[in-house]
């Protein structure tokens, strides 16, 4: 079986609910490959409604999947067992709860993982997601590493004026990547502290037993639609959310043990639902009136995100603004099959 390609992987990358989870997970079935999800909340079991999982959108109808894939459907109908739909493999979603924090450095060893198991098995991996900084750590090759606390090293460096940290950091870093790092006192201490820590003896040990990383050759293709598309999508989502249960899951999150700051450091619907429950927002239309101007606000940044990374050299293709996925995913199908 050939494996080798000129890319090796696809990305389907996009605001929020422009339809890139159907899209990819079409994509998946189409070229016998397997979703590895970017999402930072989607990981958290429990976190449904809110999160958009939409795992429905992962059940293909036998029908679709013979359109998409015919020697797929072939087997899967051959099968010792009758299949009555196909289930799209997916990776990092539900892959732990909220007892743990999960952040950008188990999101890169979690993809790594996920993106080796499905190439040694001949697949494509097929990224879906709008998590900007988790989709770009893995295009733009982040350098992470999880940093132990250290209070009092942090202490220490508290006691200093803005200056004197500022003269460390130069001091102790030999090639500074920008100037953002001085930003405030805060960064500046975090800074030097990540310096440190990255040259320690502890941090080299932990270096030499990471495995290493594999070779991400992407193929990364875009999904929007015109603004007023998208926010007009993005309140009849909020409004179907809310008929399915959102704030019955939030509270639910509540009773099972999750605190009201845990839950409102989430952000968005978890964020709005929880102050809302906490009576700090007076009513559900008021709920419903914030949460969709956030949202919106939140679209609009990841769009900003995504102009960004093209401008520091990640090569995405867009889709045609369409606001149906059938000819949007025959476009990102025809552009896979040429560039593969």
């Amino acid at each position: 079986m050939r494996c080798a390609v000129s890319y090796n992987c696809i990305f389907v990358i996009g605001p929020t609910a422009v339809g890139k989870t159907a899209i990819g997970v079409r994509l998946a079935a189409a070229l016998g490959g397997e979703v590895i999800s970017a999402d930072s909340r989607q990981v958290y079991s429990g976190l449904d409604i809110g999160s958009g999982k939409d795992l429905k959108d992962y059940e293909l109808s036998l029908d679709l999947v013979a359109k998409l894939n015919p020697s797929l459907a072939e087997s899967l109908s051959s099968g010792s067992v009758s299949a009555e739909s196909y289930h799209v493999p997916y990776h990092l979603i539900d892959v732990c709860d909220l007892s743990h924090e999960y952040n950008l450095f188990d999101f890169q060893e979690g993809f790594y993982k996920a993106f080796a198991d499905i190439s040694a098995r001949c697949k494509i991996p097929v990224v879906v997601g709008g998590t900007g900084m988790y989709l770009d750590s893995i295009l733009r090759n982040y350098d992470m590493i999880p940093m132990p606390e250290n209070p009092e090293l942090y202490e220490e460096l508290n006691q200093k004026s803005y200056d004197e940290l500022k003269e460390i950091l130069i001091r102790e870093k030999e090639k500074l990547h920008n100037t953002s790092e001085f930003g405030d006192k805060e960064r500046l201490i975090k800074a030097i502290m990540i310096n440190r820590y990255n040259e320690s003896p502890e941090c080299k040990a932990f270096r030499a037993k990471m495995a290493p990383r594999p070779q991400i050759l992407p193929l990364v293709i875009g999904t929007t639609l015109d603004r007023n598309l998208v926010r007009s999508r993005i309140e009849a989502r909020l409004k179907a959310r809310l008929d399915e249960g959102l704030i019955e899951e939030v509270e639910n999150l509540h009773r099972d043990g999750a605190d009201w700051a845990r839950l409102e450091a989430l952000g968005l619907e978890y964020r709005f639902v929880s102050e809302y429950l906490q009576q700090k927002i007076e009513s559900k239309e008021k709920l419903f009136e914030l949460l969709n101007i956030a949202i919106r606000q939140f679209a609009k940044r990841q769009e900003t995100w995504f102009r960004g990374m093209e401008k520091k050299g990640v090569q995405i293709h867009w889709l045609p603004e369409i606001m149906d996925v059938e000819p949007r995913f025959d476009a990102a199908l025809a552009m896979c099959k040429e560039l593969l």
